[in-house]
């Protein structure tokens, strides 16, 4: 048995991004626990949540919505990766690997955005 967002690439990188983003936020600095690592994780967890809520829609407009909420998301989560590189949070090659994926997932989201009709 499967969930119909379950099937979804999208999803499926949202999620695997998000574990990916949990891990490296744990090594930031304790002070920011309650501010950029809690930001950021938030955030992260949105986009995969609002895909699966939305797919669950009855109408299409109402996908189109949630999936605007998983973008602006992905949004953050990059202003974030910003934020902790100019912190020094984590190496240049972090954060171009993840800024690489945040690009090519939010492609790949604005694409399946447009097709739903």
């Amino acid at each position: 048995m499967e969930f119909k967002f379950e099937k979804l690439i999208i999803w499926q990188k949202a999620m695997d991004f998000g574990e990916e983003i949990n891990v490296l936020s744990d090594k930031f600095p304790p002070k920011e626990i309650y501010n950029l690592s809690s930001q950021i994780r938030r955030a992260v967890d949105s986009i995969a949540l609002n895909i699966s809520e939305g797919s669950i829609g009855q109408s299409n407009p109402e996908f189109k919505k949630f999936m605007g909420y998983a973008i602006r998301s992905l949004a953050e989560v990059v202003t974030c990766l910003h934020k902790a590189k100019r912190r020094n949070y984590f190496s240049e090659e972090d954060f171009l690997k993840l800024y690489k994926f945040s690009y090519n997932l939010m492609n790949m989201m604005v694409a399946f955005t447009k097709k739903i009709n």
